[in-house]
């Protein structure tokens, strides 16, 4: 048994961060990829189940929902407008600069045209005159990054978006954008046993840039039986997932974790993550053997290299 809506777990007590300084959201958020289909291509299967979960996040306390024009291409965001439309208290984050030729397939675009082009049909689709958050997807290497920069601080100025952000990038690019666009927040992988992110997580944490953990429920290894976090887990009558994101919670007061499904129970357990207290001597606990499962990750990788 593992905590669920019975708990009436809400993600206010994940606590609130402010993106920008002055945008504020609770902690836990929703990534909005999987309502849709295989592949992170085309429709759902399940339109309706994928429409009653984007519904059931305001009733939950989750006020925060990142997508992206990639994820569907279009259908994210289409849905998220579909259910959710005025928004009232929550905070859309979208993303631009991916391509997408099929399934599984995503190609950066960062030509200035193309992200400008982007942004206003996010702003579209999703109905909004601003979008609170906008992220470039990826830096684009095949075009100057000061031109994607460029685009970025345009649309700002225009008033089509409201805060920016990057995704899956280093502390250098981080500085470089800052000198052309105040950087509002981070999209890096980043979880219990995926750590290559440690020195933009602890930048994001002194400069009060948001850091929004993508695969935050991964725990690799860690969750068999007889591990530190299934102990845990027992001991909280959690899963071990559920301990995973109370791990990522805790682990900075500027992480903002987007767990996403397309299936309300799957909402519910995740938002319930919020619920949990870890004390001080767990979270060390984690974070060790997580550290442990890490470095024999980039180990095997090196023998395979």
């Amino acid at each position: 048994m593992t905590h669920t809506k019975s708990d009436a777990a809400n993600a206010a007590q994940s606590g609130t961060f402010q993106i920008g300084g002055d945008l504020s959201v609770n902690r836990l958020g929703f990534g909005a990829m999987r309502v849709t289909g295989q592949g992170i291509w085309g429709d759902p299967a399940d339109p309706a189940g994928a429409l009653e979960t984007l519904r059931r996040l305001p009733d939950l306390g989750v006020n925060f929902i990142d997508t992206a024009d990639s994820y569907g291409p279009a259908v994210s965001e289409e849905l998220i407008r579909t259910a959710l439309h005025p928004y009232d208290t929550v905070v859309i984050a979208t993303k631009g600069g991916l391509t997408r030729t099929g399934p599984d397939q995503w190609i950066p675009v960062g030509r200035p045209e193309y992200l400008k082009q982007a942004a206003h049909l996010s702003r579209r689709r999703l109905g909004v005159d601003r979008i609170d958050l906008w992220q470039l997807h990826r830096i684009d290497p095949k075009v100057p990054r000061d031109e994607q920069f460029d685009a970025i601080k345009q649309l700002m100025d225009e008033g089509v978006i409201r805060h920016a952000g990057l995704s899956e990038v280093s502390v250098e690019e981080i500085q470089a954008a800052q000198q052309v666009f105040p950087v509002s927040t981070v999209q890096n992988l980043y979880n219990l046993v995926t750590r290559q992110s440690e020195a933009v997580l602890d930048y994001c944490e002194t400069n009060n840039i948001g850091f929004i953990p993508w695969y935050p429920l991964a725990a690799g290894g860690l969750a068999r039986e007889g591990s530190v976090l299934s102990s845990v887990a027992a001991r909280l009558n959690a899963s071990p997932s559920q301990v995973a994101l109370a791990w990522v919670l805790k682990r900075s007061p500027v992480m903002l974790p987007i767990p996403g499904t397309g299936k309300v129970k799957h909402l519910e357990e995740n938002v319930a993550a919020a619920h949990l207290t870890l004390t001080d001597e767990d979270f060390r606990a984690l974070d060790e053997v997580g550290q442990q499962e890490w470095q024999a990750q980039q180990a095997k990788k090196g023998k395979k290299d």
